[in-house]
């Protein structure tokens, strides 16, 4: 699958309108980066001090590993994407990706087009889609960073105070925030897919919300449960994590992924998006995904109960950790709120495509009632990466039958 250019079925989506909000979030985004760095490598230290050079090591492997796979994935799409504009030479592309540099480079380069084309009264629709183009790659490298590194590191730090039975300030907002920043990861990105979109489906401040929020809700829990195990058993979690990632990585090749330019670089988008799985569900396949949802959400859930139920059978009575039981309720909870709010969002506010399953090209239906993709008579550049990761999310391909919003016809994210 190409990275760029256009397929064969249909007019080509056209370009969705790149406005300051977005310069401003591109901005941000970038800013939180180089904050989050220094405060990993601040954590880091610390620890080293504090004589804890294991917990030390493992903050710095999980940053050394994003970063690294962020690198790999930078690279692989400037040497395959067409369209990019005003490029250094392949060699010094390959220096600055070297020197883990790629992400930040391109952050300067969305700023610097993306002001271009907020400045200009009526920028051309070529520059326009090449800033959307820029900004979708971002969010993308945003979301492996956070399952990758923040994610993991997340659960490190839960597990840290949960060993020590004692919070610092800095941890307690440390952990809140990162929470909050894997959601926001999450919502960034579902914003990406949705931009495909006509206008009127684009995402909402309730659907955002409601989106966010579940996201919070389911991810919240499954980190906890993760982090009791390791503290109970630190010497196994990782044997843990292999065998869910190996069945992950598994069940992501049998679903037939096209996502990057040649198998090499695709089994590392396999292997990234079964870390994803580890943590949250992911869709991969288009088509109607009830079936793979209903059956990925109860493993992860009885997977996560195995996980907190054997933490609290080695550490019956909760003596000392008397707090957990009722935050262990409150995590039950929250399971079962996200899920409703899950429901809720695929109920009412997820947007429905329809197509029909042609000889050479899926046509999208966008009758009255349905969500339809942008399409233009002016081909703009077009990140395929993403527009086909939009078309997994949120169109049905099963012939003659209309799906509904709901949760039960179609779940596709």
């Amino acid at each position: 699958m190409a990275g760029s250019g256009h397929g064969a079925g249909g007019p080509p989506p056209s370009s969705p309108h790149y406005r300051y909000l977005d310069l401003l979030f591109a901005l941000l985004g970038a800013a939180a980066f180089l904050a989050d760095l220094v405060a990993d490598l601040w954590v880091a230290s610390s620890y080293m001090q504090a004589g804890h050079c294991l917990w030390g090591g493992l903050v710095l492997a999980l940053l050394g590993l994003s970063s690294l796979a962020m690198q790999f994935f930078s690279w692989a799409w400037y040497q395959t994407d067409d369209i990019e504009q005003d490029l250094p030479s392949g060699r010094c592309l390959t220096v600055v990706h070297l020197l883990q540099l790629g992400y930040l480079y391109r952050c300067l380069r969305m700023l610097r087009v993306g002001w271009r084309v907020c400045r200009a009264e009526t920028a051309p629709q070529q520059e326009r889609g090449y800033a959307v183009f820029l900004s979708h790659d971002i969010s993308m490298l945003r979301l492996f960073e956070t399952f990758l590194e923040s994610t993991p590191q997340l659960t490190l730090a839960l597990a840290i105070v949960l060993h020590t039975n004692k919070v610092e300030l800095f941890q307690g907002l440390g952990i809140c925030t990162a929470f909050l920043c894997v959601a926001w990861s999450l919502l960034d990105y579902h914003q990406s897919l949705r931009c495909f979109l006509l206008d009127k489906h684009e995402l909402g401040p309730l659907s955002s919300t409601i989106y966010f929020l579940w996201n919070f809700l389911l991810i919240g829990p499954r980190v906890l449960a993760v982090a009791l195990f390791a503290t109970l058993f630190p010497c196994y979690i990782g044997l843990h994590f292999l065998g869910i990632w190996a069945a992950m990585l598994l069940w992501v090749w049998l679903q037939g992924t096209d996502f990057m330019e040649g198998p090499r670089w695709e089994w590392l988008y396999r292997a990234t998006v079964a870390v994803i799985l580890y943590f949250c569900w992911f869709n991969v396949a288009a088509g109607q995904t009830r079936q793979r949802s209903a059956i990925y959400h109860g493993f992860i859930l009885v997977d996560s109960v195995l996980l907190a139920g054997s933490w609290l059978w080695y550490n019956a009575p909760l003596r000392e950790r008397s707090y957990l039981l009722p935050v262990l309720l409150a995590a039950l909870v929250c399971s079962v709120l996200g899920l409703l709010l899950r429901i809720t969002y695929y109920k009412w506010l997820h947007p429905t495509l329809q197509t029909r399953r042609q000889a050479s090209y899926d046509e999208v239906d966008t009758a009255e009632g349905l969500a339809g993709f942008r399409a233009g008579p002016a081909p703009a550049p077009v990140n395929r990466r993403m527009y086909q990761l939009s078309q997994n999310h949120l169109v049905s391909l099963q012939a003659g039958r209309n799906w509904g919003n709901g949760v039960l016809d179609d779940m596709s994210l």
